[in-house]
Protein backbone atom coordinates (compact mmCIF):
# COMPACT_ATOMS: atom_id res chain seq x y z
CA UNK A 1 0.00 0.00 0.00
CA UNK A 2 1.08 3.49 -1.22
CA UNK A 3 2.28 5.70 2.01
CA UNK A 4 1.01 9.27 2.22
CA UNK A 5 3.51 10.81 4.73
CA UNK A 6 2.38 13.68 7.29
CA UNK A 7 4.60 13.29 9.43
CA UNK A 8 6.08 16.44 11.52
CA UNK A 9 9.67 15.47 11.35
CA UNK A 10 11.56 13.85 10.41
CA UNK A 11 9.46 14.16 7.42
CA UNK A 12 9.21 13.25 4.12
CA UNK A 13 11.86 13.49 1.38
CA UNK A 14 11.80 13.68 -2.52
CA UNK A 15 11.86 9.92 -3.58
CA UNK A 16 14.58 10.80 -6.21
CA UNK A 17 17.06 12.34 -3.00
CA UNK A 18 16.10 8.60 -1.21
CA UNK A 19 17.26 6.86 -4.49
CA UNK A 20 20.33 9.15 -4.67
CA UNK A 21 21.33 8.74 -0.91
CA UNK A 22 21.07 4.94 -0.92
CA UNK A 23 23.45 4.41 -3.89
CA UNK A 24 25.88 6.79 -2.22
CA UNK A 25 25.56 4.35 1.27
CA UNK A 26 26.86 1.59 -1.30
CA UNK A 27 29.62 3.54 -3.64
CA UNK A 28 30.10 7.44 -3.70
CA UNK A 29 30.06 8.66 -7.02
CA UNK A 30 32.29 5.72 -7.97
CA UNK A 31 34.78 6.26 -5.79
CA UNK A 32 34.62 2.66 -3.97
CA UNK A 33 33.76 4.19 -0.41
CA UNK A 34 30.19 4.74 1.30
CA UNK A 35 29.10 7.88 1.90
CA UNK A 36 29.27 7.36 5.35
CA UNK A 37 32.90 5.91 5.04
CA UNK A 38 34.64 8.98 3.64
CA UNK A 39 36.42 11.51 5.68
CA UNK A 40 35.61 14.78 5.99
CA UNK A 41 38.94 15.90 5.34
CA UNK A 42 38.31 14.28 2.16
CA UNK A 43 38.26 16.53 -1.67
CA UNK A 44 35.51 14.27 -2.24
CA UNK A 45 33.43 16.22 1.10
CA UNK A 46 34.81 19.34 0.57
CA UNK A 47 33.17 19.46 -2.89
CA UNK A 48 30.13 18.26 -1.50
CA UNK A 49 30.14 20.82 1.29
CA UNK A 50 31.18 23.59 -0.42
CA UNK A 51 28.01 22.67 -3.27
CA UNK A 52 25.76 23.03 -0.62
CA UNK A 53 26.45 26.37 0.76
CA UNK A 54 26.73 27.60 -2.82
CA UNK A 55 22.99 26.04 -2.84
CA UNK A 56 21.66 27.55 -0.09
CA UNK A 57 23.25 31.27 -0.97
CA UNK A 58 21.60 30.57 -4.89
CA UNK A 59 18.28 29.42 -3.53
CA UNK A 60 17.57 31.70 -0.77
CA UNK A 61 19.16 34.56 -2.36
CA UNK A 62 21.58 35.20 0.43
CA UNK A 63 24.06 38.58 0.03
CA UNK A 64 27.68 39.07 0.84
CA UNK A 65 28.42 39.31 4.29
CA UNK A 66 26.57 36.01 5.57
CA UNK A 67 27.97 32.74 6.74
CA UNK A 68 26.51 29.43 5.85
CA UNK A 69 27.04 26.99 8.72
CA UNK A 70 26.21 23.35 9.49
CA UNK A 71 26.46 22.05 13.08
CA UNK A 72 24.54 19.45 15.38
CA UNK A 73 22.82 19.64 18.03
CA UNK A 74 19.47 20.46 16.34
CA UNK A 75 17.41 23.84 17.61
CA UNK A 76 17.45 23.27 20.56
CA UNK A 77 21.17 23.72 20.93
CA UNK A 78 20.81 26.87 19.28
CA UNK A 79 17.93 27.96 22.02
CA UNK A 80 21.28 28.58 23.67
CA UNK A 81 23.99 29.03 22.26
CA UNK A 82 22.55 31.89 20.50
CA UNK A 83 22.40 33.87 23.89
CA UNK A 84 25.77 32.63 24.88
CA UNK A 85 27.25 34.32 21.74
CA UNK A 86 24.90 37.53 21.87
CA UNK A 87 23.33 38.40 24.84
CA UNK A 88 25.10 40.20 26.70
CA UNK A 89 22.15 42.48 28.89
CA UNK A 90 18.72 42.03 27.54
CA UNK A 91 17.19 40.41 24.83
CA UNK A 92 13.91 40.86 23.17
CA UNK A 93 11.53 37.41 22.28
CA UNK A 94 8.35 37.00 20.52
CA UNK A 95 6.19 34.21 22.54
CA UNK A 96 4.21 32.03 20.17
CA UNK A 97 4.76 28.68 21.15
CA UNK A 98 6.21 25.83 22.49
CA UNK A 99 9.35 26.15 21.13
CA UNK A 100 9.13 30.02 21.44
CA UNK A 101 9.29 28.89 24.85
CA UNK A 102 12.17 27.05 25.46
CA UNK A 103 14.48 29.42 23.60
CA UNK A 104 13.21 31.85 26.00
CA UNK A 105 14.01 29.68 29.06
CA UNK A 106 17.35 29.17 27.75
CA UNK A 107 17.65 32.83 27.30
CA UNK A 108 16.85 33.54 30.59
CA UNK A 109 20.05 31.75 31.91
CA UNK A 110 22.14 34.40 30.40
CA UNK A 111 20.51 37.16 30.91
CA UNK A 112 17.09 39.81 30.86
CA UNK A 113 14.38 38.55 28.51
CA UNK A 114 11.92 40.75 27.24
CA UNK A 115 8.98 38.77 25.98
CA UNK A 116 7.35 41.51 23.59
CA UNK A 117 4.27 39.67 22.91
CA UNK A 118 2.90 36.56 23.54
CA UNK A 119 -0.69 34.43 22.43
CA UNK A 120 -0.10 32.10 25.55
CA UNK A 121 -3.62 33.63 26.73
CA UNK A 122 -5.28 31.90 23.74
CA UNK A 123 -3.02 28.37 23.92
CA UNK A 124 -0.95 29.87 20.72
CA UNK A 125 -3.73 29.63 18.10
CA UNK A 126 -3.09 32.97 16.66
CA UNK A 127 0.03 35.48 16.21
CA UNK A 128 0.26 38.59 18.48
CA UNK A 129 -0.87 42.25 16.66
CA UNK A 130 0.74 44.96 17.62
CA UNK A 131 3.77 44.75 19.55
CA UNK A 132 7.28 47.40 18.97
CA UNK A 133 10.64 45.79 19.30
CA UNK A 134 12.31 47.41 22.08
CA UNK A 135 15.52 48.95 21.09
CA UNK A 136 17.56 48.73 24.15
CA UNK A 137 18.04 45.24 23.31
CA UNK A 138 21.14 43.09 22.00
CA UNK A 139 18.44 41.34 19.24
CA UNK A 140 14.95 40.27 19.37
CA UNK A 141 14.09 36.53 18.65
CA UNK A 142 11.05 34.81 16.47
CA UNK A 143 10.09 31.27 15.92
CA UNK A 144 8.33 31.85 12.11
CA UNK A 145 6.69 28.87 12.40
CA UNK A 146 4.81 26.95 14.57
CA UNK A 147 4.74 23.28 14.46
CA UNK A 148 2.52 22.29 18.09
CA UNK A 149 0.02 24.85 17.69
CA UNK A 150 -0.35 25.37 13.76
CA UNK A 151 0.65 29.38 13.51
CA UNK A 152 3.17 31.17 10.80
CA UNK A 153 4.55 34.73 10.97
CA UNK A 154 4.53 34.97 6.74
CA UNK A 155 6.85 37.91 6.27
CA UNK A 156 10.07 39.48 7.40
CA UNK A 157 10.15 41.51 9.93
CA UNK A 158 11.87 45.32 10.09
CA UNK A 159 13.88 45.38 13.14
CA UNK A 160 15.67 48.64 14.84
CA UNK A 161 18.18 45.45 16.50
CA UNK A 162 19.61 42.03 15.44
CA UNK A 163 16.69 39.69 13.68
CA UNK A 164 17.79 36.43 15.24
CA UNK A 165 14.91 33.47 13.47
CA UNK A 166 14.05 29.39 14.45
CA UNK A 167 12.83 28.65 10.92
CA UNK A 168 13.16 24.92 11.83
CA UNK A 169 9.96 24.53 10.50
CA UNK A 170 9.10 26.40 7.67
CA UNK A 171 12.95 26.84 6.36
CA UNK A 172 13.38 27.15 2.60
CA UNK A 173 9.60 26.59 1.82
CA UNK A 174 9.13 30.23 1.12
CA UNK A 175 11.48 33.16 -0.45
CA UNK A 176 12.60 35.18 2.28
CA UNK A 177 14.50 38.20 2.51
CA UNK A 178 18.10 36.92 4.11
CA UNK A 179 19.36 40.79 4.44
CA UNK A 180 16.81 41.71 7.24
CA UNK A 181 18.10 38.83 9.67
CA UNK A 182 21.21 39.05 11.57
CA UNK A 183 21.10 35.31 12.11
CA UNK A 184 18.90 32.26 11.28
CA UNK A 185 18.78 28.51 12.31
CA UNK A 186 16.78 25.73 11.22
CA UNK A 187 17.06 21.78 11.82
CA UNK A 188 17.05 19.97 8.76
CA UNK A 189 14.05 17.62 9.25
CA UNK A 190 11.33 19.51 8.48
CA UNK A 191 11.98 20.61 4.71
CA UNK A 192 15.68 20.31 3.33
CA UNK A 193 16.95 16.67 4.67
CA UNK A 194 17.00 14.44 7.74
CA UNK A 195 17.31 15.06 11.39
CA UNK A 196 21.33 15.42 12.60
CA UNK A 197 22.25 18.47 11.24
CA UNK A 198 21.14 22.36 11.40
CA UNK A 199 22.19 24.64 9.05
CA UNK A 200 23.02 28.50 10.17
CA UNK A 201 22.76 31.75 8.27
CA UNK A 202 25.06 34.26 10.01
CA UNK A 203 25.76 37.61 9.43
CA UNK A 204 29.50 38.56 9.33
CA UNK A 205 28.53 41.89 11.16
CA UNK A 206 26.57 40.68 14.12
CA UNK A 207 29.93 37.81 14.26
CA UNK A 208 31.79 41.22 14.95
CA UNK A 209 29.42 43.08 16.96
CA UNK A 210 30.51 44.77 20.52
CA UNK A 211 28.53 42.66 22.74
CA UNK A 212 30.62 39.54 21.43
CA UNK A 213 33.91 40.89 21.83
CA UNK A 214 36.47 39.34 24.75
CA UNK A 215 33.77 36.64 25.67
CA UNK A 216 35.31 33.35 26.65
CA UNK A 217 33.06 30.03 25.66
CA UNK A 218 33.64 26.92 25.23
CA UNK A 219 34.82 26.62 21.67
CA UNK A 220 32.03 24.54 20.22
CA UNK A 221 29.44 27.07 21.20
CA UNK A 222 31.54 29.73 19.35
CA UNK A 223 30.24 30.93 16.22
CA UNK A 224 33.40 32.33 14.98
CA UNK A 225 35.44 29.13 15.64
CA UNK A 226 32.59 26.96 13.45
CA UNK A 227 33.08 29.81 10.57
CA UNK A 228 37.09 30.04 10.84
CA UNK A 229 36.70 26.13 10.07
CA UNK A 230 34.22 25.91 7.57
CA UNK A 231 31.54 24.30 9.37
CA UNK A 232 34.48 21.17 10.33
CA UNK A 233 36.02 21.96 13.96
CA UNK A 234 34.61 18.93 14.68
CA UNK A 235 33.90 15.82 11.95
CA UNK A 236 30.29 17.44 10.94
CA UNK A 237 27.77 14.94 10.26
CA UNK A 238 28.74 13.75 6.63
CA UNK A 239 25.80 11.70 5.16
CA UNK A 240 22.93 14.23 6.22
CA UNK A 241 24.84 16.64 4.84
CA UNK A 242 25.10 14.82 1.64
CA UNK A 243 21.15 14.58 2.05
CA UNK A 244 20.72 18.72 2.20
CA UNK A 245 22.97 18.65 -0.92
CA UNK A 246 20.25 15.99 -2.77
CA UNK A 247 17.50 17.83 -1.58
CA UNK A 248 18.40 21.29 -2.08
CA UNK A 249 19.10 20.13 -5.87
CA UNK A 250 16.04 18.16 -6.17
CA UNK A 251 14.45 21.99 -4.86
CA UNK A 252 16.44 23.85 -7.55
CA UNK A 253 15.28 21.34 -10.16
CA UNK A 254 11.57 21.91 -9.40
CA UNK A 255 12.00 25.71 -10.11
CA UNK A 256 13.27 26.86 -6.35
CA UNK A 257 12.25 28.18 -3.20
CA UNK A 258 9.81 30.77 -5.25
CA UNK A 259 8.01 27.81 -6.94
CA UNK A 260 7.53 25.43 -3.86
CA UNK A 261 5.42 28.09 -2.39
CA UNK A 262 3.26 27.74 -4.70
CA UNK A 263 3.18 24.26 -4.52
CA UNK A 264 2.93 24.40 -0.77
CA UNK A 265 0.22 27.44 -0.88
CA UNK A 266 -2.56 25.50 -3.01
CA UNK A 267 -1.78 22.01 -0.75
CA UNK A 268 -2.96 24.19 2.40
CA UNK A 269 -5.25 26.34 0.92
CA UNK A 270 -7.62 23.01 -0.32
CA UNK A 271 -7.06 21.25 3.08
CA UNK A 272 -8.06 24.27 4.71
CA UNK A 273 -11.13 24.68 2.39
CA UNK A 274 -11.86 21.59 3.62
CA UNK A 275 -12.05 21.84 7.07
CA UNK A 276 -13.87 25.30 6.79
CA UNK A 277 -17.01 23.63 5.27
CA UNK A 278 -16.64 20.18 7.17
CA UNK A 279 -19.36 19.44 9.59
CA UNK A 280 -16.90 17.11 11.79
CA UNK A 281 -12.79 18.72 10.53
CA UNK A 282 -12.35 21.96 12.56
CA UNK A 283 -9.06 24.21 11.99
CA UNK A 284 -7.95 25.80 15.42
CA UNK A 285 -6.25 28.73 14.18
CA UNK A 286 -7.32 31.98 13.15
CA UNK A 287 -7.88 32.26 9.59
CA UNK A 288 -4.97 35.24 9.31
CA UNK A 289 -2.07 33.32 10.77
CA UNK A 290 -2.87 29.65 9.83
CA UNK A 291 0.63 27.79 9.09
CA UNK A 292 1.23 26.62 5.39
CA UNK A 293 3.55 24.19 6.77
CA UNK A 294 1.18 22.57 9.66
CA UNK A 295 -2.56 22.00 9.68
CA UNK A 296 -3.69 21.58 13.14
CA UNK A 297 -7.53 20.41 13.34
CA UNK A 298 -10.06 18.54 15.45
CA UNK A 299 -13.13 17.39 15.75
CA UNK A 300 -16.16 18.89 16.56
CA UNK A 301 -17.59 18.54 20.48
CA UNK A 302 -20.40 16.43 18.64
CA UNK A 303 -18.17 13.75 17.40
CA UNK A 304 -15.17 14.01 19.58
CA UNK A 305 -15.33 10.39 20.71
CA UNK A 306 -14.46 9.18 17.09
CA UNK A 307 -11.24 10.63 16.93
CA UNK A 308 -9.40 7.44 18.17
CA UNK A 309 -11.69 5.47 14.94
CA UNK A 310 -10.44 8.55 12.36
CA UNK A 311 -6.70 7.49 13.27
CA UNK A 312 -7.44 3.64 12.76
CA UNK A 313 -9.39 4.39 9.61
CA UNK A 314 -6.40 6.98 8.34
CA UNK A 315 -4.09 4.25 8.91
CA UNK A 316 -5.79 1.64 7.34
CA UNK A 317 -5.75 4.31 4.41
CA UNK A 318 -2.04 4.65 3.98
CA UNK A 319 -2.19 7.69 5.93
CA UNK A 320 0.81 8.37 8.01
CA UNK A 321 1.77 11.03 10.54
CA UNK A 322 -1.51 13.11 11.19
CA UNK A 323 -2.08 12.75 15.04
CA UNK A 324 -1.94 15.86 16.86
CA UNK A 325 1.35 16.58 19.20
CA UNK A 326 0.90 14.93 22.81
CA UNK A 327 0.75 18.16 24.28
CA UNK A 328 -2.03 19.26 22.59
CA UNK A 329 -3.93 16.38 20.93
CA UNK A 330 -6.42 16.47 17.84
CA UNK A 331 -4.86 16.09 14.52
CA UNK A 332 -2.27 17.89 12.53
CA UNK A 333 -1.16 17.01 9.06
CA UNK A 334 2.47 18.73 8.07
CA UNK A 335 2.73 19.85 4.15
CA UNK A 336 6.33 20.41 3.97
CA UNK A 337 8.20 20.58 0.35
CA UNK A 338 8.28 17.22 -0.84
CA UNK A 339 4.99 16.10 0.12
CA UNK A 340 3.33 15.73 -3.42
CA UNK A 341 0.04 17.84 -3.70
CA UNK A 342 -1.57 14.21 -4.66
CA UNK A 343 -1.28 13.52 -0.88
CA UNK A 344 -3.04 16.05 0.51
CA UNK A 345 -5.81 15.70 -2.28
CA UNK A 346 -5.92 11.73 -1.00
CA UNK A 347 -5.95 12.94 3.06
CA UNK A 348 -9.17 15.15 2.24
CA UNK A 349 -11.01 12.46 0.27
CA UNK A 350 -10.08 10.31 3.29
CA UNK A 351 -11.38 12.65 5.73
CA UNK A 352 -14.73 13.16 3.06
CA UNK A 353 -14.96 9.34 2.83
CA UNK A 354 -15.28 8.95 7.58
CA UNK A 355 -17.14 11.75 7.41
CA UNK A 356 -20.08 10.84 5.43
CA UNK A 357 -20.03 7.11 6.98
CA UNK A 358 -20.05 8.42 10.83
CA UNK A 359 -22.94 11.17 10.45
Amino acid sequence: MKKHNFNPGPAILPKEVLENTAKAVIDLDNSGLSIMEISHRSKEFENILNETVELFKELLNIPSGYHVLFLGGGAHTQFYMVPHNFLNTKAAYLETGEWAQRAIKEAQKYGEVNIVASSKDKNFTYIPKGWTIPTDVDYFHITTNNTIFGTELRYDIESPVPLVADMSSDFCSRPIDVSKYSLIYAGAQKNVGPAGVTIIIIKEDFLNSKQVQNRVMPLMLDYKVHVKNNSLFNTPPVINIYVVNQTLKWLKSIGGVAEIEKINLEKAKILYEYLDNSKMFVGTVVKEDRSIMNVCFVMRPEYKEKEEAFLEFAKQKGIVGIKGHRSVGGFRASLYNALPLESVKYLIQVMDEFERNNK
